[in-house]
């Protein structure tokens, strides 16, 4: 089986810094597109960023570009979330993903296996 394992969350102040780290085990996930989501309480499940196997391409959701960095050891199988100047809206739980092969998109349809989650909280 494939588990995807997320951590680093934790509960910051406003303007702090985090880094999630998402760990897969029991097989690799080589060459597929990794992504992380994010559901805060009452909300829809959320895309945050997303990095594609060829040529290393990213996408970020407009709430978190330029704040967020998203990158990848394959050979780890390791994916990680930089996350700076965090603010209160960006409290929720944070859930990496891996997409069906060949897949590359921002819908969370297409991601085949996904981690348990790892909560942020962001206090102002």
């Amino acid at each position: 089986q494939v588990q995807l394992v997320e951590s680093g969350g934790g509960e910051v102040q406003a303007g702090a810094s985090l880094r999630l780290s998402c760990a897969a085990s029991g097989r690799t996930f080589n060459r597929r597109t990794m992504a992380w989501f994010r559901q805060a309480p009452g909300n829809e499940r959320e895309f945050v960023a997303v990095q594609r196997w060829i040529g290393g391409n990213t996408i970020y959701a407009d709430s978190v570009k330029g704040r967020f960095v998203i990158s990848r050891d394959n050979i780890k199988n390791m994916v990680w979330l930089q996350m700076n100047n965090l603010k209160s809206e960006d409290s929720a739980i944070y859930y990496c993903a891996a997409a069906q092969p060949g897949r590359y998109d921002t819908d969370d349809s297409i991601y085949e296996y996904w981690g348990q989650g790892t909560q942020v909280t962001v206090s102002s």
